[in-house]
C-alpha cells in the first residue's frame, strides 16, 4: 500500500532529509554507556530543532503532523538508521499524559521526556499480575498529600536507566481487581525504590525487577481519578502497541530484504520452497505497513488507538518470531553459534534476534490477551468472564 504525494509533502520529506543529512549522528559506539548517551543527544537535537513528537500537538512541543506526513517522517528516520528513542515514555505515558494529564503535569513531564533529559520505565506487571494484570497487589495507601507505596514489579523494560515510573498500584480492595487501581508517576530515584536487572535467555539484561518499599508519592502524581487507573492504563497499553508502528513496518520491510539477501549468499533462494517462504515475508511486511497505516489513521479520528491497535500487536509480534526461526533454520548448524562466537554468521544477529523475540508475544499484552481484545471488542464474540470489565 502506497500512499500519494502532494508537492506540499515532497518539500517536507526534502526539509527532513536536509536535516538529517546535516544533523543524524554517525555510527553507534559498541559500548552500552556510549549508545545511551548517542539515543539521548539524538533526541535533544530533534527537539531543539523542531523535529520531535511527529503526532503531539504543538501546545506540548510536538510537530502535530498531517497523516501523510507521519508516513514520511517514520519512513526517512528509518531509512537513516538514526537510534530511537531511549525508554518507553514518548510511546506510552506521553500520549497518557496528553490525553488524561493535568496542565501541571504536562508542564513538568513532557519537555524533558521528548529531550529524553529523563527517561521512563513501565511498572505494570508484577510476579503474580502479568497476565491477569488487575490481580496486581502494589499498593498505595493514601496518607494526607502523598501515597505510600509498596509492592513489587517485575520484567521491566531498561528500569535500571530510568528517572521515572509510570505505575499501576492497588488503592482499592483487592477484591476490587481493575476498579480499585490508580496511575501513578514515581520518581525512580525516591527514598525505598530498589531496581535489580534480570538476565534474559540472549544473555542481556534488557529488564529489571522494582521494589517499592514505602515509598512517597505526591498526590499530584496520580493521573486520573483514584481507583480510575485501569481506563488509564488501557491509553498507555493502546498506544504502546500503535507507538512506531510505520517505523517498524519500514524497519522489517528492510529486514526482510536482508533475509533475501542472505538466503541468496548461501544458495537457498534456488529452492522453490524456500523462495516461497521469503515471498510470504516480503506480503506480510507490506500487510505490517497497512495495519500501521489503519492504527494510526484511527488515533488521528478519536485521539485513540482502539481495539484494532491489537491486531497489530498480534500480526507484528508473530511474524517478527515466525522470521526468525526461518533465518535460524537458513543457517543449519551455524545458527545455533552465539553472537560472540568467531564463526557466527553476521556476528549471530539472525540467532539473537530468534532468541530475542521470544518474548515478543509475552510483553505488552500477551498474545492470548490480544486474541481475547480481538475477539470481543473487533468480533464482538462473547466476553471471557475472566477477563476485567472494559470500563
Amino acid at each position: 500500500m502506497h500512499l500519494t504525494w502532494t508537492a506540499e509533502d515532497e518539500e517536507f520529506r526534502a526539509e527532513l532529509r536536509a536535516f538529517l543529512a546535516e544533523h543524524a549522528p554517525g555510527k553507534p559506539p559498541k559500548d552500552a554507556a556510549g549508545r545511551l548517551a548517542r539515543e539521548k543527544a539524538w533526541a535533544a537535537t530533534k527537539f531543539d530543532h523542531g523535529w520531535a513528537g511527529p503526532s503531539w500537538p504543538k501546545a506540548v512541543g510536538g510537530m502535530e503532523l498531517s497523516f501523510s506526513r507521519q508516513v514520511i517522517y517514520q519512513e526517512e528516520m528509518t531509512a537513516a538508521r538514526v537510534p530511537s528513542h531511549p525508554g518507553v515514555g514518548i510511546n506510552m505515558v506521553g500520549p497518557t499524559l496528553i490525553t488524561h494529564g493535568t496542565p501541571a503535569q504536562r508542564e513538568r513531564y513532557i519537555r524533558p521526556m521528548l529531550r529524553a533529559e529523563e527517561l521512563w520505565a513501565q511498572a505494570f506487571s508484577e510476579p503474580e499480575a502479568g497476565s491477569d494484570l488487575p490481580s496486581l497487589r502494589t499498593t498505595a495507601r493514601r496518607d494526607g498529600d502523598f501515597y505510600v507505596v509498596n509492592g513489587q514489579k517485575v520484567w521491566n523494560s531498561r528500569a535500571e536507566l530510568a528517572d521515572m515510573f509510570f505505575a499501576l498500584v492497588r488503592t482499592g480492595t483487592q477484591e476490587s481487581r481493575d476498579k480499585g487501581i490508580s496511575y501513578l508517576l514515581i520518581d525512580a530515584h525516591a527514598p525505598g525504590v530498589t531496581v535489580r536487572p534480570l538476565r534474559d535467555m540472549t544473555g542481556a539484561e534488557h529488564f529489571a525487577e522494582i521494589f517499592f518499599d514505602d515509598v512517597l508519592v505526591p498526590v499530584g502524581n496520580r493521573v486520573g481519578e483514584e481507583n480510575g487507573g485501569w481506563r488509564i492504563a488501557r491509553t498507555t497499553l493502546g498506544h504502546e502497541r500503535a507507538a512506531d508502528a510505520l517505523n517498524q513496518a519500514a524497519f522489517y520491510e528492510r529486514i526482510v530484504g536482508e533475509l533475501i539477501a542472505l538466503a541468496r549468499e548461501r544458495g537457498a533462494a534456488a529452492d522453490p520452497v524456500q523462495r516461497d517462504q521469503l515471498a510470504d515475508f516480503a506480503i506480510r511486511a507490506r500487510i505490517m505497513q497497512v495495519n500501521a497505516i489503519r492504527t494510526i489513521s484511527t488515533i488521528m479520528t478519536s485521539d485513540e488507538p482502539g481495539p484494532t491497535s491489537s491486531i497489530s500487536r498480534l500480526y507484528n509480534s508473530t511474524f517478527e518470531q515466525q522470521l526468525h526461526v526461518f533465518a535460524t533454520d537458513l543457517l543449519g548448524g551455524y545458527g545455533v553459534l552465539a553472537p560472540q562466537d568467531p564463526n557466527a554468521v553476521q556476528r549471530g544477529r539472525w540467532t539473537w534476534g530468534m532468541l530475542g523475540t521470544r518474548a515478543s508475544t509475552i510483553g505488552a499484552g500477551t498474545a492470548e490477551i490480544q486474541r481475547n481484545t480481538i475477539a470481543e471488542q473487533v468480533l464482538g464474540l462473547p466476553r471471557d468472564p475472566a477477563m476485567p470489565s472494559r470500563q
